[in-house]
């Protein structure tokens, strides 16, 4: 009589298959999300030129399709990733604009810009570059000249009550922006002193510089036009 065969249940196929690691497959706004991410990535630390919709691709782990399905290219990324940098520090300045005193107003404004380079170095270095293609909301000097135009009011207001010319408001507006953006480009790469410092070294040179502002500048050279 034969034995009973024993049956090893390790060797045993089974009648399932193993189930498979599955990957979650991203919605289509995870996806742009994504490439829009590693994209902003690439063009703070390549440039536009610097970067490949090749590499983007790897980087996402997508076809180069992908990328041209989403945004119609490198220059559809770019442009959007450059507008979402703009409209993320133009709010951040214009939100910070909260108190009376015009010397806070000015500490605010010093603040959010070097607020914005600390927390999104990225999109900073992004602005800053020189843009290769036409983009929606313009340039950083646009960008820059939206921010005096918050600050030209309250400029316009000084002016009144000192008796200045309100008119010039928009020249003053645009030097004090510039001056502090410019320094915030330095600022950057430096990041000396620290941050409340460099504030407080910007408003001291704007404040004091319009507090002791004259009516009618006049030029003491030889030439006068």
């Amino acid at each position: 009589m034969m034995g009973a065969v024993a049956t090893d249940s390790s060797s045993t196929p089974s009648n399932e298959n193993p189930r498979r690691a599955r990957r979650t497959r991203m919605t289509g706004a995870e996806r742009r999300q994504q490439l829009l991410e590693i994209g902003r990535t690439l063009f703070a630390a390549k440039g536009f030129e610097g970067t490949s919709v090749e590499e983007i691709a790897a980087k996402a782990g997508v076809s180069k399709p992908v990328v041209y399905e989403h945004f119609g290219g490198k220059e559809g990324l770019y442009a959007v990733v450059v507008d979402r940098e703009m409209r993320r520090l133009l709010d951040m300045v214009t939100s910070s604009l909260t108190a009376g005193h015009p010397r806070e107003l000015c500490e605010q404004a010093a603040f959010a810009l070097l607020d914005y380079i600390e927390e999104y170095t990225d999109g900073f270095r992004i602005l800053v570059r020189d843009s290769p293609i036409p983009q929606s909301t313009g340039s950083f000097a646009s960008l820059i000249s939206d921010i005096a135009t918050q600050v030209e009011d309250i400029l316009g207001r000084e002016f009144k009550n000192r008796g200045f010319d309100a008119k010039l408001a928009p020249l003053y507006a645009q030097a004090l922006v510039g001056m502090v953006a410019l320094t915030g480009q330095w600022w950057l790469d430096v990041r000396k002193p620290k941050k409340a410092e460099v504030a407080a070294h910007l408003v001291n040179l704007a404040w004091h510089g319009l507090d002791g502002l004259e009516p009618k500048p006049r030029l003491i050279g030889h030439r006068k036009n």
